[in-house]
């Protein structure tokens, strides 16, 4: 990422950039007619103006439940937390010590929260993706309104009964698609939409997993096995269908998918491996996918262990895992059937064509996409975007790296994480669902487009959409 500016400077820059005259004051939007290549303005993380939160139960205290749930922490006025189900009775205890949570609403199940009669205004869902569709479909239900991690579940049946009970019921439910709240997308998607691009022809979109993140979550993680799990085309990659689908703003009418599981199979096995990597493996200090050298020595991604108070600790704690779980297992003697290379072919209304790669074998991260249009283009990484104008060949930039956006920094994708929260609150405080973006109805084309991606790579088909 290029080193930080002031906005002061950035707007300075951009201006130069197109000739235009230095202005001060707040920035604008490509949509409130500023100069091309003028960046939206980052809108600050948080309201303000509410005083009485929201009050919310976690269900499911891992990763993303802490992700959403620290946002809880950073600004209470507009969200508290006061129950919790988790089954890990540390993961359990910790997030309940962070919110100070009640012990009476503490469950170990989801299932128990809903014995209660409904005692909060919302439900964040962050279970295993194979457990979204029940306690999703009980809160909807009880009246509660709904954070639900993607995908809304693994099945199109699930989904469509999800969005069915939801329209009955009316609750408001945002999916945490949370790309289309980034400050990037946002800004990519309003250059798109303010028609200096002219039409726009074509789309390449690109998600290079990382290599190491690849091994980690989709051969030894827990979204190593699609049949219980779901397919990696929306495990992973649900959030690149979907705002796809959101910045071109037209339908998706066929696809097409290539790829499959090439490298990650016993036949790739080196001579002189075991079945755990501590195992005396002859060949663990040669190989990139090493649990040792993963977990242990460079100490990456060691956030799915649940770590004792006691650091001194660790080192031994890390090995106890490696020793039992499947984390220190070898990448090539896993029950995993994800694809590690994945290749998708779209055509959407108006003849817009979009070719979508996701990739395992990279050594970075960070998706890459490509606009062209009929007047101009855009080439960007999620850092920064250029448009090229094919009468000037003027290239502008649009770069996220600004000081502006540090409180962004404490959220995932690009800002999105907790940008999404904020908007979710202010949907719930008003009964509003047109604050969100990423409502169930907005959502579940995207994931329609991800179920019948996989049903073309395995009947080799191009499928038809029809929603």
């Amino acid at each position: 990422m290029a080193k930080k500016i002031t906005r002061k400077k950035a707007l300075k820059n951009i201006l130069a950039a197109i000739g235009a005259p230095i202005l001060t004051g707040p920035l604008l939007s490509f949509t409130d007619h500023a100069e091309i290549g003028k960046p939206a303005p980052i809108r600050p993380i948080g309201n303000s103006d509410i005083k009485d939160p929201v009050t919310a139960i976690t269900i499911g205290a891992g990763s993303r439940g802490n992700v959403y749930g620290n946002y809880a922490a950073k600004f209470p006025n507009e969200l508290n937390i006061i129950g919790v189900a988790e089954p890990i009775e540390i993961r359990n205890d910790r997030y309940a010590k962070k919110h100070n949570i009640s012990k009476k609403n503490r469950f170990d199940t989801w299932e128990r929260i809903f014995e209660q009669p409904k005692f909060a205004d919302a439900v964040i869902i962050t279970t295993p993706d194979d457990l979204h569709y029940g306690p999703c479909m009980k809160a909807l239900e009880m009246g509660y309104d709904i954070l639900l991690e993607k995908p809304i579940a693994p099945t199109e049946k699930e989904c469509r009964d999800i969005l069915k009970l939801q329209q009955k019921n009316g609750n408001i439910v945002a999916v945490c698609h949370v790309l289309r709240y980034a400050p990037y997308f946002i800004n990519l998607k309003e250059l798109m939409d303010s028609g200096v691009l002219g039409d726009i022809i074509s789309i390449q979109h690109f998600e290079p997993i990382e290599h190491i993140h690849m091994s980690h979550s989709y051969v030894r993680g827990n979204w190593h096995n699609s049949k219980k799990t779901t397919p990696i085309i929306l495990a992973k990659s649900c959030h690149d269908l979907d705002i796809l689908r959101w910045m071109i703003g037209k339908k998706c009418e066929t696809i097409s998918a290539f790829g499959g599981l090439k490298w990650f199979r016993s036949e790739n096995a080196p001579e002189g491996s075991t079945s755990r990597c501590a195992d005396g493996c002859k060949v663990e200090s040669t190989c990139p996918y090493s649990a040792l050298k993963i977990y242990h020595r460079d100490r990456q991604r060691t956030y799915v262990f649940d770590f004792p108070e006691d650091k001194s600790t660790h080192g031994d704690f890390i090995l106890e895992q490696l020793a039992k779980t499947n984390y220190g297992r070898c990448v090539y003697k896993m029950e995993n059937d994800q694809p590690d290379h994945y290749v998708t072919s779209m055509e959407f209304e108006d003849s817009v064509t979009v070719s979508f790669s996701m990739e395992a074998f990279t050594s970075y991260h960070g998706r890459r996409t490509r606009v062209m249009g009929s007047l101009g283009d855009i080439v960007g990484d999620m850092n920064e975007f250029t448009h090229t104008d094919f009468l000037t060949g003027k290239k502008t930039k649009w770069d996220i790296s600004v000081e502006d956006v540090k409180d962004y920094e404490n959220s995932g994708h690009g800002g999105g994480d907790w940008a999404l929260v904020s908007d979710w609150i202010r949907a719930v405080k008003n009964n509003d669902s047109t604050a969100l973006s990423s409502t169930l109805d907005a959502s579940i084309e995207s994931h329609i487009m991800g179920f019948l991606a996989e049903k073309s790579r395995l009947d080799k088909k191009t499928m038809t959409i029809n929603l």
